[in-house]
């Protein structure tokens, strides 16, 4: 269909498999990608994927405002202007209490996930003022709407960049700037495995593997499983194109009906 013919989407995190699923699907939908992770030869390999028509990359980690403000700088020099900024860099940190909880853990996690959003849009939002508007998309969690024991780093981030993107709606809309945030349940990347494998570990007890907790994980979404990167992905392409034009300062949960019920 050509959702973003002619349109410029930067993605952050976007060697992720959220971030990947997006790159890909935009690219179908005729958007020139400017990709923005900290792993240059997983970059490499997603623009090749692509076609180094379509895509470029920029290694940088997006708590450093130097390099926060250069990745949208050289989507601005090799592709004209910003049109779409999809904000997915994200970590989950650890799992543990809050009085066990490692500071420097907790403080890398909202560096990452808070402080990383903020500085894309700090940089991105004067770029697409320039453009005559555009949007912008967020990548928050289920987590951002309730709590989760033993994540509070993650949860906290995740609420955090909600109050940013109702700000940012408000701050962009005489501009014609549309922001919104995606909020996924559970899905199939390695940041799942992760955090099954750390639920797993604390365990002692050789009934309790990976496959019975993200079984336990998925019996609790009303679909009874976890979504996939591009269910996600198609999300984000709605918000990112002109479909979506009377949509901002919203909460899209793709998390298979987790957030109608009880968590």
């Amino acid at each position: 269909m050509d959702r973003l013919e002619g349109k410029v989407a930067v993605i952050t995190g976007a060697t992720g498999g959220i971030g990947q699923a997006a790159a890909r699907l935009f690219a179908e939908e005729g958007a020139s990608l400017a990709l923005v992770d900290l792993d240059e030869g997983a970059l490499q390999e997603v623009v090749r994927s692509i076609g180094e028509d379509r895509a470029s990359y920029t290694v940088a980690d997006v708590t450093d405002p130097d390099q926060s403000q250069a990745y949208i700088n050289a989507a601005v020099s090799r592709w004209g202007g910003i049109d779409v900024l999809l904000a997915n860099a994200g970590i989950e940190g650890t799992l543990a209490t809050i009085p066990d909880y490692p500071i420097d853990v907790f403080d890398r996690v909202i560096a990452v996930n808070v402080r990383g959003v903020w500085l894309a849009l700090k940089y991105a939002v004067p770029a697409m003022r320039e453009r005559g508007g555009g949007s912008i998309v967020i990548t928050s969690s289920t987590a951002g709407i309730g709590g989760t024991p033993e994540m509070s780093a993650y949860n906290t981030s995740k609420h955090a960049v909600i109050g940013l993107m109702r700000t940012a709606a408000l701050e962009g809309a005489p501009h014609g700037i549309r922001v919104n945030t995606v909020n996924p349940a559970p899905i199939e990347t390695r940041m799942m495995r992760s955090i099954e494998e750390q639920r797993t570990a604390a365990f002692d007890d050789a009934s309790v593997t990976v496959e019975t907790t993200k079984q336990s994980v998925a019996e609790r979404i009303p679909l009874r499983r976890y979504g996939n990167p591009e269910e996600v992905a198609r999300m984000m392409l709605f918000l990112s194109s002109d479909e979506s034009s009377f949509c901002t300062g919203g909460i899209y949960m793709v998390d298979g009906g987790r957030s109608a019920g009880s968590r």
